[in-house]
């Protein structure tokens, strides 16, 4: 099983740009070296490095990478180095305009994102590529599953910790009724109380459900959607109840699919 080593002391970014070049140089790279440096470094000092790395040897550390790594490695790596809000835009691009459209990328990087973080993304989005989020999203997805992402991009939701309990209650029984009381499921109002609530709000909402229905939420998802949409609204309510235990899990699939020489964080 491959580790990875933690430095003693923390270097420079100057320092770090210089290992980077060191561990390009020779025949072949030393993909541990690399691996060791930026796996180890935040945000802050990774675009440290990338400044550092372009002042010194003229050439842009993005590109180098690409040149000197291959496969899995190489993906985690170029997607560790920006920071989170370009790595989201990036990822969602390709994702809605890639050569395979791959609407689970999107689904889960746009539903596990606070609303202040789509926002910041978004205009990434548009700035980086020339493109309206909305715009790629109304190509490629369709139906419900399409209206939540749109609701999910276009809302600004309240992120604070305070709950309405008269509209908890609301929402519990809108979601019952909308759900495992009747035939059929009125999917609009799944996507309602998805795309406008709070995290803190929907926790509460699927903990009253629980209470007044002896069911869970995330059961009647199951039971009464499918597809990217059962997706997306699992991915919102898994997010809001315990949103570490959630990308805990992702963590746990991506490392068991790209082996552990590296830990993504999404």
């Amino acid at each position: 099983m491959a580790t990875l080593s933690f430095p003693p002391v923390l270097t420079s970014p100057r320092d770090d740009a210089m290992q980077l070049y060191r561990a390009f140089k020779g025949f072949g790279c030393d993909t541990a070296a690399v691996v060791n440096i930026l796996a180890h470094r935040d945000s802050t000092q990774r675009s440290l490095i990338e400044r550092e790395y372009k002042a010194m040897y003229s050439e842009e550390l993005t590109k180098r990478l690409k040149s000197e790594l291959r496969g899995d490695v190489e993906t985690a790596i170029l997607l560790w180095l920006p920071d989170p809000a370009l790595r989201d835009a990036t990822i969602v691009r390709k994702a809605l305009s890639g050569d395979v459209i791959d609407l689970k990328a999107a689904t889960e990087v746009i539903c596990s994102r606070t609303s202040t973080q789509v926002q910041h993304f978004k205009q990434i989005y548009y700035a980086r590529f020339h493109a309206y989020l909305e715009h790629d999203i109304e190509t490629q997805a369709s139906g419900d599953h399409k209206k939540l992402l749109l609701a999910c991009v276009t809302a600004l939701r309240y992120e604070g910790p305070e709950v309405d309990r008269a509209m908890v209650d609301h929402d519990a029984k809108s979601l019952y009724k909308a759900g495992e009381k009747k035939l059929g499921t009125d999917e609009d109002t799944f996507i309602f109380v998805f795309s406008q609530r709070s995290r803190a709000h929907l926790a509460t909402v699927a903990s009253a459900y629980h209470s007044m229905y002896g069911s869970s939420l995330e059961k009647a998802i199951k039971k009464e959607t499918s597809g990217y949409f059962e997706s997306a609204l699992l991915t919102i309510l898994r997010c809001g109840e315990n949103p570490g235990k959630y990308f805990a899990k992702v963590k746990y699939h991506i490392l068991s699919a790209v082996g552990d020489m590296f830990f993504l964080q999404v």
